[in-house]
């Protein structure tokens, strides 16, 4: 089934408003016409207006770089999907792997906030990966299977809406990056994973998201399974994330 790239900018605890309104512009001028490609921003909370602001009726969709597991209450400095429906939010990165690591995230919360995400009609970016000593004792498939398995088990026939991106830990702002063959191993599992628990895998994107830049876009891009990629630094720097949108093979 042929589906669009999507290309998410993921920038972290990066921004402030002056910078972000100086990328945004930058990046509005610079997109290919047509835009071939999905492409969406995920910024801190506190941006969320600006980017809503800025980016309504553009071909860029926008979402947080987190959702809380619970709908309200008294839980301080949350932010629930709802509120980030307030402002428009396409999209919600959950399982990232700095919050799974920083945070002690474990499956089962990633699932119960991509549930909450999906309830309020956000589309989750379920993030999984493995460490590099993880990989090293050849545990890659188990380690992957199980934090989407988590996600799955939650959200039944639901899974087959949701995003998922691939994010080898050993390969997050280390400048390494898995090959295309390593990354499409990795996804031809998810994927199959997907078309077990929902019929329709093909469906879902599965994004690739290890210092994906514009060097190395393009081959990753080009493997069967690699739908897209989740972008960190290079995402921050206009130019660099025009180049690597340019990149995405387009739809046959």
């Amino acid at each position: 089934m042929d589906m669009k790239k999507l290309i998410v900018g993921n920038w972290k605890m990066h921004g402030s408003l002056a910078s972000n309104q100086a990328l945004l512009t930058e990046l509005l001028v610079g997109l290919p016409q047509p835009l071939s490609t999905d492409v969406a921003l995920c910024a801190s909370a506190p941006y969320l207006a600006q980017l809503q602001t800025l980016l309504q009726g553009s071909p860029l969709a926008w979402g947080a770089q987190d959702v809380s597991a619970h709908g309200q209450g008294a839980y301080t400095g949350e932010t629930s999907a709802a509120m980030l429906r307030d402002f428009a939010c396409r999209y919600a990165i959950v399982g990232h792997s700095e919050r799974r690591q920083y945070h002690a995230e474990t499956d089962e919360l990633v699932a119960a906030k991509a549930q909450r995400a999906l309830g309020a009609g956000i589309t989750p970016i379920v993030c999984v990966g493995e460490t590099l000593a993880q990989r090293e004792a050849g545990q890659t498939e188990a380690v992957v299977k199980r934090q989407l398995a988590a996600v799955i088990h939650t959200l039944g026939h639901c899974s087959g809406e949701i995003v998922v991106a691939y994010e080898p830990v050993w390969a997050i702002g280390t400048g390494r990056t898995a090959t295309p063959e390593q990354a499409q191993a990795v996804h031809a599992v998810l994927r199959a994973q997907l078309h077990a628990a929902t019929a329709h895998g093909e469906r879902n994107r599965i994004l690739y998201g290890g210092s994906m830049n514009a060097a190395n876009a393009a081959d990753l891009l080009a493997q069967p399974d690699v739908d897209g990629g989740l972008v960190g630094s290079a995402s921050l720097q206009a130019a660099e994330f025009l180049k690597l949108i340019a990149s995405c093979p387009a739809v046959a």
